[in-house]
């Protein structure tokens, strides 16, 4: 019998040991969160939320991805209830990240909340990317996210954020490029952007919703109509 590297066994076991302490850290934080939860009770309020949120994700680290789900279909209904944009959308990537059977539903939901209302961007953005992980090579779909980003972060950003935001989101849509059309150059850049007329949001907005639309399908949680009547002025 060959004998087994020592080095080798000392790594597995303590990739083990890891293992268990990240257990146990995850079953501690799960306690903690429902004792916080069962004083707050039944009443809304975005601490709650925030709460319900950690749960979600700690539901996720634990590869509790049903509980993950289900947590997070509650959250959503609450902050659409009471006009809590910034969770709603949270909840809704906890949903798409549990992979769950309608996690693309999920995710189309996510992405009109994260863009029709003024959210924090960079999770707009994130909501974005992962259309943009979601699509083949080749799907215009993608660029659309990509320039969505762009714009995202251009119009609700400032300063060192804007700069910080604008220099992922443009990354964000050169790779999208390069991927999408084997772009590498400025020129074949700037054409291949005409071309798929993402540089005017009045055309790559109207798109995205069709991208939406197909992740969704007539599966809507919501009344779109409805809640595009509580968009604040610009």
């Amino acid at each position: 019998m060959k004998k087994t590297d020592n080095n080798i066994l000392r790594f597995i076991s303590a990739d083990k040991e890891n293992q268990v302490t990240d257990s146990a850290e995850l079953e501690k934080q799960l306690n903690e969160l429902n004792h916080s939860l069962a004083q707050i009770g039944d009443v809304y309020s975005a601490d709650k939320m925030d709460l319900q949120l950690q749960l979600a994700h700690n539901y996720l680290q634990s590869e509790r991805q049903q509980d993950a789900w289900d947590l997070a279909r509650i959250i959503v209904d609450d902050c659409i209830q009471n006009e809590n944009w910034q969770h709603a959308v949270e909840a809704y990537d906890v949903m798409f990240l549990s992979d769950q059977n309608d996690f693309l539903c999920a995710l189309g939901q996510g992405v009109w909340l994260a863009v029709t209302f003024p959210i924090d961007p960079e999770v707009s953005v994130a909501m974005l990317e992962h259309i943009i992980d979601e699509t083949a090579d080749d799907s215009d779909g993608a660029a659309v996210a990509a320039a969505t980003a762009v714009y995202i972060a251009d119009i609700r950003c400032e300063g060192k954020h804007r700069e910080n935001l604008m220099f992922f989101a443009n990354n964000l849509l050169g790779k999208v490029a390069e991927r999408h059309s084997q772009i590498d150059s400025e020129a074949k850049f700037e054409f291949w952007l005409q071309k798929l007329e993402l540089t005017d949001p009045a055309c790559f907005l109207v798109r995205l919703r069709n991208v939406i639309d197909v992740l969704v399908q007539d599966e809507w949680w919501f009344d779109r109509e409805k809640l595009q009547q509580l968009i604040p002025d610009q």
